[in-house]
């Protein structure tokens, strides 16, 4: 079969190649794989890791091959998966609980978008507790989490303000839910019960100054690659405030994934949740796209079809 593996000494980080077919265990189904869509922590990993490895985590397609334990979908059921790795390749063997079914409403490329940005932003939002009438701020907010976490954050009821880099991004979050848009977490005004902080540096040492008392500020990301300053004194005005940090893999048990998974579908399926899709390429066209992400050139989630289509 063919795969996208690392190159990392090659004239680009990845190349197509064919690859040994992957072998399923009793407790795998194998999907072929019809989409698949790009993190931006992914973009790190093609530096760290070894020449003809395969990335890929978010995987959408179908079962060629059941588990052989009987658990999971059946075969020829359309279906969203999460993967540790080897995702981006024509077939990949997925446990069966990381893999849920997907109507024929929800396209491959919308369910690619959902396993780690998806779950990222629903239980980031979780740990903010009940938010009906609270107010939320989500930095990062026109990339693949920020602009699902948005949307779960109003569907539950809170005021969120998003924090975009640039104006242009802006046109991303239309009809996402946003009550306030700002260009930098300086700007926003009032405290929060609730922050998604995925820059670090000084953003996260100001989320520190926008949270309200007992209210918690997550910590997803560090894309700046920046430290941040805090203090004690920082949270005089936000006494009992909790940082957060948060790691999807390790986020909840491994029996929760597939009921996650399965809720965002749903959103999706029932008009509540929209993903994003900055770009939608062929798989060749990975490289090239690649950079435009790392250059925070696109907005929402890059997805990518797997096939000469």
């Amino acid at each position: 079969m063919r795969a996208v593996v690392n190159t990392p000494g090659g004239s680009a980080p990845v190349e197509l190649r064919d690859v040994p077919e992957p072998t399923s265990g009793p407790g795998e189904a194998l999907v072929a794989v019809r989409a698949f869509s790009l993190n931006r922590g992914e973009l790190r990993s093609l530096v760290n890791n070894e020449t003809g490895w395969i990335p890929g985590q978010d995987v959408s397609g179908v079962v060629v091959k059941a588990a052989a334990n009987g658990l999971g979908p059946p075969e020829g059921a359309r279906v969203v998966a999460l993967t540790d790795e080897f995702g981006w390749a024509e077939r990949v063997a997925v446990p069966t609980h990381r893999v849920v079914p997907i109507p024929e409403s929800v396209s491959f490329a919308q369910a690619a978008t959902l396993p780690v940005a998806g779950l990222t932003a629903l239980r980031c939002i979780r740990l903010g507790g009940a938010l009906v009438g609270r107010r939320v701020l989500v930095t990062g907010a026109a990339g693949g989490v920020g602009t699902l976490a948005i949307q779960i954050a109003a569907h539950s009821g809170a005021h969120v303000t998003a924090v975009v880099g640039r104006p242009e991004r802006a046109a991303a979050l239309d009809g996402l839910g946003v009550r306030e848009i700002v260009h930098s977490i300086e700007s926003a005004t009032g405290r929060f019960s609730l922050i998604l902080e995925a820059a670090g540096g000084a953003s996260l040492s100001e989320a520190v100054r926008h949270i309200e008392p007992n209210g918690t500020v997550v910590v997803y990301g560090n894309s700046s690659a920046e430290t941040s300053t805090i203090s004690f004194q920082d949270f005089r005005s936000a006494q009992n405030a909790r940082i957060q940090s948060f790691f999807y893999f390790t986020s909840g048990p491994e029996e929760r994934f597939a009921p996650d998974l399965a809720l965002l579908v749903s959103m999706i399926a029932d008009g509540n949740l929209r993903p994003v899709i900055g770009v939608e390429r062929n798989w060749r066209e990975l490289a090239s796209v690649a950079e435009s992400l790392r250059g925070r050139q696109i907005a929402g989630k890059a997805v990518f079809r797997t096939g000469d289509d």
